[in-house]
């Protein structure tokens, strides 16, 4: 190790180095012990303040051994179970999530969304009706119109003559029962004669 000035900096034949530290000095500062730059009473006095602390830590973890231990008999005279403070815990942990403004936040976030879905369900229903209103005042849906009318009049009117009236269940019911008696029983051609 290079011998020192008062200062502090390193002598060179006798001369202060002016010039900054240079990479060759770097890697020989690095190599130098630091428990060489401690002196005797420093070394002393670390050694004290150490064995002073890890005497507090011993008793520090005294006193919090018998404060569990008294923490713990409060506990069991009051009938605090574990599972009635994990209730607890869990009870005043929900309670403060929602009373957080996270929470808050994103229970406002969807309410509103909620809402939202609902008026356009609603407005989606709305312009559904509205179409089929539209379409069936439509030029095209008016002319099926008639002619399933027509049809069910004429149907009307060869099973039971001119009557009006009656549901469209019955219309269906005496169109079947006119058909059922135009099927010929007979399976042979009317003028073919029979032998026996």
């Amino acid at each position: 190790m290079e011998p020192r000035n008062q200062e502090g900096g390193h002598l060179r034949a006798g001369l202060l180095e002016k010039e900054p530290l240079q990479e060759v000095d770097e890697e020989m500062v690095s190599e130098v012990d630091l428990n060489n730059t401690i002196t005797e009473e420093e070394k002393e006095e670390m050694h004290n303040e150490l064995t002073k602390l890890e005497e507090e830590i011993a008793t520090l973890r005294q006193v919090l051994s018998s404060k569990e231990k008294r923490h713990s008999e409060l506990k069991q005279r009051l009938g605090i179970t574990p599972l009635s403070e994990l209730r607890h815990n869990l009870s005043r942990g929900w309670n403060d999530m929602q009373t957080s403004t996270a929470y808050k936040k994103t229970s406002e976030t969807l309410s509103t969304a909620g809402q939202k879905t609902t008026a356009a369900f609603s407005n989606l229903g709305s312009a559904i009706s509205r179409k089929f209103g539209d379409m069936r005042n439509s030029p095209s849906f008016k002319s099926f119109e008639e002619k399933v009318e027509n049809t069910v009049t004429n149907i009307k009117s060869k099973v039971g003559g001119t009557s009006s009236g009656g549901s469209f269940e019955e219309v269906l019911s005496s169109a079947a029962q006119a058909s059922a008696q135009d099927i010929p029983t007979n399976n042979l051609p009317e003028n073919s004669e029979r032998t026996c």
